[in-house]
């Protein structure tokens, strides 16, 4: 029987949640109201109090300015490369690893594929770059069969790739484990049912297991694609160089060196603003179409 909560409960629950709540307001909340700088000629010496306002000057100047755009459809060619590649990759390796029955061997992979997750792109990225430069251990192993040595991370033609495989590697172990989590509240007698009438491993993973995934892809589809903007500017940063700037330039790079080290803070603040208005719209209308034609959506 269901016990209802008395106030004493709900107290103990408010108390248990305030340092979430706390950690939101101070650190989520509190700085959005920076943004009122992208209306202004913001100066650090003057501060906001003080600062002159411009209006949408600084947005006027963002799409006036030619240099954006190519940024812009360099940061939304690696996001798609990322989402049409790395967002089936969890998927595919959750439902792979789904079927290995030794468990001690399942669990090893596991702990494998989720293992470069938790590295930091210092370290990710300096294992690649001594992997890929010019006398790294590509060339070592190419030169052996008398292949020419290339130095890929300044090559534009594959850096795009190089980027988005890297990230791919990094992570689809992280998101595996969703997956894995939702597996593991299928209903086993429905496996039973179809073994039963006659299917076999992959009509069972066609007609049950991707049904019952269905409302975690749709979940994950859509808060990835709320982020088609943002870019891995830790990962970004480390592999960038000026040789590929032109195919590899994303918009956070681009908000970190005019924003922070040219000190023109209005209007990358204007761009960070918006990043979040695309990203609102994309999550708005593909929930809404996503409920209309799936019966799925995160709210």
């Amino acid at each position: 029987m269901l016990k209802r909560l008395t106030s004493d409960d709900s107290l103990l629950l408010w108390l248990i949640a305030l340092p979430g709540i706390l950690h939101f307001v101070v650190f989520k909340y509190v700085p959005m109201l920076g943004n009122v700088i992208a209306f202004q000629d913001y100066s650090i010496f003057s501060g906001i109090a003080d600062s002159p306002w411009v209006g949408f000057r600084h947005f006027a100047s963002m799409f006036t300015y030619a240099e954006f755009y190519h940024i812009l459809i360099n940061t939304l060619l690696i996001s798609l490369y990322s989402i049409l590649f790395g967002f089936p990759a969890p998927l595919v390796l959750a439902l792979l690893l789904n079927e290995i029955r030794r468990i001690w061997f399942k669990r090893s992979v596991q702990t494998l594929l989720y293992l470069p997750h938790f590295l930091s792109w210092v370290i990710v990225g300096s294992l690649f770059i001594n992997l890929l430069t010019i006398d790294g251990f590509l060339n070592t192993i190419s030169g052996w069969f008398g292949l020419p040595a290339k130095d890929y991370l300044t090559q534009p033609e594959y850096f795009r790739s190089i980027l988005v495989s890297i990230g791919i590697w990094k992570e689809m172990g992280w998101g595996m484990i969703i997956y894995l989590a939702a597996l593991s509240g299928i209903n086993p007698n429905l496996y039973e049912a179809a073994m039963v009438d006659g299917a076999g491993r992959f009509r069972q993973m066609w007609s049950i297991t991707l049904p019952s995934l269905l409302p975690a892809i749709v979940v994950l589809f859509l808060l990835r694609v709320g982020h088609v903007l943002d870019s891995n500017v830790e990962q970004v940063l480390i592999l960038l160089n000026p040789l590929v700037r032109d195919v590899g330039e994303v918009i956070d790079t681009y908000v970190y060196r005019v924003g922070l080290l040219g000190a023109q803070f209005s209007l990358t603040t204007a761009i960070g603003i918006f990043k979040s208005l695309v990203g609102l719209l994309l999550v708005v209308g593909l929930n809404t179409l996503s409920r209309k034609t799936t019966g799925e959506s995160i709210y």
